[in-house]
């Protein structure tokens, strides 16, 4: 009985033309510009916004290989016009071979070949849209752990060359810092450990910035005089 009444309705329809009123009109315009006030209310239900939908969308076209690493869609209004949106390919895991995971690998050898530090890289790929596997941020640490898991090496704050006894800011490499005190390189290693000296490094895997003033040089090189006394002494 009632399926029978639908199919008579949608008959009626179909040979009835569709007029609006002056005051339908209205309202129509009305319910189009507070469409996205109407989308995002928390009032609003999921089912609610798939009947909107269904009214104003007529076809939606999916193109995950149009362009890399991203997805092209194409809608098709119910008013007949289309247009076209891209968004970026979202991945559940870097771990397996896919454009998106070529993409970010090519960018990251890229912007490291041109000596970008990983905490650079990061903000570049947030910059240009590309996100991690979930669709998050990047941060230095994704970059660090993405170039140790693909072998490409860390892009050192002096290019190929050897560290200079001080870097341009004034601070000490490691090498500058021992033959300022008179020591072993590895000494500095556990100066920095145990905290008698101070230094940074601007991300894993570059040298030591090292801030030393005379004072503490002339303190540690007393200090180490000290050492090698008692030691003689013990002797």
């Amino acid at each position: 009985m009632v399926d029978g009444i639908e199919q008579e309705y949608r008959r009626w329809r179909d040979r009835e033309p569709l007029v609006l009123q002056a005051q339908d009109h209205a309202a129509l315009q009305e319910l189009a510009e507070n469409l996205p006030a109407i989308w995002h209310s928390e009032t609003t239900q999921p089912e609610d916004r798939k009947r909107i939908l269904r009214f104003i969308v007529q076809e939606v076209v999916l193109d995950q290989k149009k362009i890399r690493g991203q997805v092209a869609i194409r809608i098709l209004w119910q008013t007949g016009a289309t247009s076209e949106h891209q968004i970026q390919r979202r991945v559940q895991s870097y771990d397996r071979d896919n454009g998106e995971l070529e993409l970010v690998r090519e960018r990251i050898t890229e912007l490291n070949a041109a000596g970008d530090m990983d905490r650079q890289i990061a903000k570049i790929l947030n910059d240009e849209g590309v996100r991690s596997a979930r669709g998050k941020l990047f941060s230095y640490e994704n970059i660090w752990l993405l170039r140790h898991r693909w072998g490409i090496p860390t892009a050192k704050i002096n290019g190929v060359a050897a560290n200079p006894p001080r870097w341009r800011d004034g601070t000490y490499s490691v090498q500058g810092a021992a033959a300022a005190i008179g020591v072993t390189a590895q000494i500095i290693f556990d100066y920095l450990a145990q905290g008698l000296v101070h230094g940074r490094q601007s991300t894993k895997g570059q040298p030591w910035q090292i801030s030393l003033s005379s004072d503490q040089i002339d303190q540690l090189q007393r200090r180490l005089q000290r050492t090698r006394r008692s030691r003689k002494g013990a002797s």
